[in-house]
């Protein structure tokens, strides 16, 4: 079985290339949209994710 330090390791990698990426495509507003609904998740804060998710969703699907 996988030690459960190393997945605590692996996770932080996973969360930390995630927001490098979605930094670096969608700039600082897509990292504080990130953060919004990763800190929403962690304090089970609905109006924090529900921001997150409309930062994020409207730099995906800009208007024209």
């Amino acid at each position: 079985m996988i030690d459960m330090e190393l997945l605590v390791v692996l996770a932080a990698a996973f969360t930390l290339g995630l927001e490098r990426f979605i930094e670096g495509r969608y700039g600082t507003a897509g990292l504080i949209g990130f953060s919004l609904v990763a800190f929403g998740i962690k304090a089970k804060h609905v109006g924090c994710i529900s921001v997150g998710a409309v930062i994020l969703a409207m730099l995906m699907f800009p208007q024209q």
